[in-house]
């Protein structure tokens, strides 16, 4: 029998354990299997792209276990009263090629990315980091906020938008939730004084979120906007100032960041800093910047044998 687990189940669970808590174990359990990397068999998603959006499967195992995840991304969405990601995935026993949980992983799905993201600040920002600048305030901007001030005390958050009423809507949820939150009017305004630097926006383009001239010494860069060929928030100098980690450079090099530089450009896999094969932040003036695009891991399995569940 197949173990089903919907929206309100997922819910029901986050609200039982509180989503700070959820975030820590998740941030965790991925850490874990990041330091047994070379275990999984990984390749670049299968992409399905359109002019509006999206559809990719995510497949792995480590030997034991088959995962794959199905999921979109449709900016579009949101003036169509949509959500612009939808997601659901699948657990199998490799010994029997059995499936034994399925699961809906919308939320899922924003809470691994947000763990993701943290656990790498936490082993490449300024450990004395205080302030994050989140740029785009769409739904995946709070559970960023809420994982960097449950894993590493962040509880500074500047905000900016191009779309105000995002802005607000992001202060609104997370108002009392621990936070001193400052509004702002520009990227430019934003950044100013930000230990670490989120940026998630959501427009299918080649984008300048960020310049180089914006970008100062000691910060940590936190890219998880880019998503899709054609799909860049940073300037190209910025890449070029900055010590690159990435999760999976094959799927990288196709939706990340780096998407601008040379295919054969030296980045470092975050799972040997992780390990301790490959350093990371040697200095406090070194930008780190995480090129985050998600990738074929055990995440799915991670939501499903958590004992946080």
């Amino acid at each position: 029998m197949v173990q089903f687990v919907s929206v309100s189940k997922i819910l029901d669970l986050v609200n039982k354990h509180g989503v700070e808590n959820v975030l820590k174990g998740m941030t965790e359990y991925v850490e874990q299997d990041y330091r047994r990397w070379p275990l999984f068999d990984k390749t670049p998603r299968v992409a399905s792209h359109s002019k509006v959006g999206v559809i990719e499967l995510m497949p792995t195992s480590d030997g034991e276990l088959y995962s794959f995840k199905y999921v979109n991304g449709h900016p579009k969405n949101t003036k169509e009263g949509k959500q612009t990601v939808t997601a659901f995935g699948m657990l199998a026993d490799v010994d029997t090629g059995y499936p034994f949980f399925l699961s809906e992983m919308t939320v899922l799905t924003a809470l691994r990315t947000a763990a993701t993201s943290v656990m790498a600040a936490k082993h490449l920002a300024r450990p004395d980091s205080k302030t994050m600048a989140i740029i785009g305030n769409g739904a995946q901007s709070e559970f960023q906020a809420l994982a960097f001030k449950a894993v590493m005390g962040i509880t500074n958050l500047r905000l900016y938008d191009t779309d105000a009423e995002a802005t607000e809507k992001c202060a609104a949820n997370l108002d009392g939730k621990g936070f001193t939150i400052t509004i702002c009017r520009s990227s430019e305004e934003a950044i100013t004084g930000a230990d670490i630097i989120t940026t998630v926006t959501a427009d299918k383009q080649k984008a300048t979120i960020l310049t180089d001239n914006m970008v100062g010494s000691g910060v940590h860069i936190n890219a998880i906007g880019g998503d899709c060929p054609g799909k860049t928030e940073l300037h190209k100098d910025i890449l070029l100032r900055s010590k690159i980690f990435v999760e999976f450079p094959e799927q990288t090099r196709i939706e990340g960041e780096i998407q601008q530089l040379d295919d054969d450009y030296p980045v470092v896999e975050l799972w040997e800093v992780i390990t301790g094969g490959a350093e990371g932040r040697t200095s406090e003036r070194d930008i780190t910047l995480f090129d985050s695009v998600a990738l074929p891991s055990r995440t799915f399995p991670a939501c499903a044998t958590s004992t946080i569940w």
